[in-house]
């Protein structure tokens, strides 16, 4: 049964991603996405509390892909630089992903929800400066990075991409994104002195 249960919830979403990512939170109704599901709108209450609960459900499962992405992405490298790259280059591709999807719904829904989303973003860079801090201090360990305190490192490059996030989330050519991480990465690995 438990299963089930499970399975429905999951259409409940998937069908709520899709028809948000169309139409966006405000024009989209129960009514809309119980039809989609093929079940009844009162169903769709046994799984969620309203609309808006469906709404968070459906970004938070975005959240988690994307952190499930950049772990697989990292854990299939060993060496730290690699894991750094890769990480950057992942969490790009995903972050552009998620952009062209729900560009218009977080513009739409960012103030009434701003709350909710600035303390899924706070609890999701707290989990990425975590992972970078892991990666740096497994590169200080190994002998390949020098940095004297790898939390503040971690904390400047975040910075630093979370910079960048906006214009490479909208630019469409994914080789460019790649070839300016290699860049960023030039700069971070090597410096910019002689």
């Amino acid at each position: 049964m438990g299963n089930k249960v499970e399975v429905k919830k999951e259409i409940v979403l998937k069908v709520a991603q899709d028809i948000f990512a169309q139409y966006g939170l405000t024009k989209t109704t129960l009514d809309d996405i119980a039809k989609a599901a093929g079940i009844g709108k009162s169903s769709i209450y046994y799984y969620f509390k309203n609309k808006d609960d469906i709404f968070r459900a459906v970004i938070e499962s975005q959240v988690h892909m994307v952190q499930e992405r950049i772990k697989n992405a990292i854990d299939a490298v060993s060496d730290p630089k690699e894991k750094l790259k890769t990480f950057v280059i992942t969490r790009m591709k995903c972050f552009r992903e998620v952009a062209h999807i729900y560009n218009h719904v977080f513009k739409d829904e960012y103030l009434r929800h701003y709350a909710y989303i600035q303390e899924l973003r706070k609890n999701y860079d707290e989990t990425e400066n975590n992972l970078v801090t892991g990666i740096l201090q497994q590169g200080i360990d190994t002998g390949i990075f020098k940095i004297k305190d790898a939390a503040l490192a971690s904390f400047v490059i975040m910075v630093g991409i979370r910079g960048l996030e906006y214009e490479w989330a909208i630019d469409t050519d994914e080789q460019k994104l790649i070839d300016d991480s290699l860049k960023l990465f030039e700069i971070l690995f090597y410096g910019i002195v002689r």
